[in-house]
């Protein structure tokens, strides 16, 4: 028998995403997400959803750009104070000694010495409730070569990255891999009915 946890968002594994963007004036800055994915492959768009009272929130609004930062465990520390501290009160970048580069494509910068990064123009905004979704065409995707495998593509071994677990509010690392999607499945045969 299942227990009933009630109506809540405690799904146990979401992306630790940081979301960049540039200010009214021109400033990067950084935060950490949870709530995103992937929600169309064509075109390739990805979601972030946001509290009205982020800095965040206003720099999308105002730019129609962002990125997604995928951080390696390596900067798990560096990640979460993305998350705790507020544009209005700290520049990030400066705090962490991080980078921000500037995308060529879209209105928004990334964090240089993260390991991969996602180029997106905002295509629709949908308001939900406490949180507005921000959905992005994925303009482009840039990898360090170190984290490549052998067909050009990103090896989350190599990348590292980081994922939430919001029921106990901690971070962890990706685990050992379990199977090839698409084929183990073809495993399964039909039950002997009895």
């Amino acid at each position: 028998m299942k227990n009933s946890l009630g109506a809540n968002t405690i799904v146990p594994t979401t992306p630790v995403w940081v979301v960049g963007t540039y200010n009214q004036e021109g400033k990067p800055n950084v935060m950490t997400a949870a709530w995103g994915g992937v929600c169309c492959s064509q075109p390739p768009c990805i979601y972030v959803s946001l509290r009205k009272a982020t800095c965040t929130y206003s720099n999308i609004v105002g730019r129609k750009a962002f990125t997604v930062n995928i951080p390696s465990e390596a900067y798990v520390k560096e990640a979460d104070y993305f998350g705790i501290a507020s544009a209005k009160n700290v520049d990030k970048f400066s705090v962490t000694g991080l980078t921000p580069e500037k995308s060529n494509l879209v209105d928004a910068p990334y964090v240089k010495e993260f390991p991969l990064v996602i180029e997106c123009k905002v295509i629709k905004i949908v308001e939900i409730g406490l949180h507005t979704q921000f959905i992005g065409e994925i303009m482009d995707v840039k990898a360090d070569s170190t984290v490549l495998n052998e067909k050009n593509l990103p090896d989350i071994e190599k990348v590292k990255p980081i994922i939430w677990n919001i029921a106990e509010m901690s971070y962890h690392g990706v685990g050992k891999g379990l199977g090839q999607s698409f084929s183990i499945g073809k495993e399964v045969k039909p039950k002997k009915q009895k």
